[in-house]
């Protein structure tokens, strides 16, 4: 009983530390979810740094500042769970109504879409793809792709558009993966057009340096989930100052701006979606943000 007690006393000690790095660096917490596969994910981590057990690493941590290892723990730390055409309903809304409706109203022939906690690019892809698939419908206008992760690994996969085969057989359908991808030893490799289409960057959503201006679409799928409530509310205050007063804000299935935020209210057009909650103008008054 004592052994047992003093083991988990041990490995809430572990949790605390990678918590606290994990926090400090991407505002993330480690929920009990996460926790259990922590031995597994730092795995590498141990083999690369040569450390015998994870309590060799944490002592590292602890007595040593070393920025590699830190930025190598919290790579394996963060949950890179993604996949093409993700919640294929969001997807199909997005091909059918929120592009097109997008076309309908902008004028300056500018789309400028914005993935925020893109992963390893499986999304920005996604949508790269239903636009070029909707070729005509686009021409002639300039397509802004921005796709950011705080993992500088997630987005090194993601910029060099390699997939495994394991990747490409969840949720591509096979005609996309012949037109879009040519094989890469064992892998696939997407091609220069859709790359091309994509800027990838390591950001941060709390010290961010990559948006800039409005976005007309922005996804921010499945982030909010591991922030504590005021972290989520940053969240959405970024969101909004980079959303067109029309634009549409996509989250994921688990995630509401429900008592999170006053600027964005549901999409009085698109199930499921979210869309700026605009002031109501008085007689006379100045005009609210440019809409693009």
């Amino acid at each position: 009983m004592i052994a047992r007690r003093e083991e988990g006393a041990a490995r809430e000690g572990v949790s605390r530390v990678l918590n606290s790095l994990l926090e400090a660096r991407t505002g993330q917490t480690l929920s009990e979810n996460r926790s259990w596969r922590t031995d597994t994910a730092l795995r590498p981590v141990l083999r690369a740094h040569g450390f015998a057990s994870i309590d060799a690493l944490i002592a590292r941590l602890l007595t040593t500042r070393d920025a590699a290892l830190e930025d190598d723990v919290v790579n394996a730390l963060l949950n890179n769970e993604s996949s093409f055409f993700r919640d294929l309903q969001i997807f199909d809304m997005l091909y059918r109504d929120i592009l097109p409706a997008l076309h309908e109203r902008k004028r300056d022939r500018v789309l400028r879409i914005w993935s925020a906690g893109c992963s390893t690019g499986q999304e920005a892809y996604s949508l790269a793809m239903q636009i070029r698939k909707d070729a005509d419908r686009w021409k002639g206008w300039r397509i802004e792709i921005l796709a950011t992760d705080i993992s500088t690994a997630a987005i090194q996969q993601a910029r060099s558009g390699v997939f495994c085969q394991m990747d490409v057989q969840r949720g591509l359908a096979i005609g996309d993966l012949l037109k879009w991808f040519e094989p890469s030893g064992d892998d696939w490799k997407a091609s220069d057009e859709l790359r091309h289409m994509i800027d990838f960057r390591a950001d941060n959503l709390f010290a961010p340096h990559a948006p800039h201006g409005l976005f007309d679409l922005v996804l921010c799928r499945n982030v909010l989930l591991y922030f504590s409530a005021d972290r989520r509310r940053k969240v959405f205050d970024l969101l909004s100052r980079h959303t067109h007063d029309h634009g549409v804000l996509l989250l994921g299935a688990g995630e509401t701006v429900i008592g999170q935020s006053d600027d964005f209210m549901a999409h009085p057009a698109f199930r499921g979606a979210y869309g700026r909650r605009l002031p109501i103008m008085l007689e006379g008054s100045a005009g609210t943000r440019r809409t693009g």
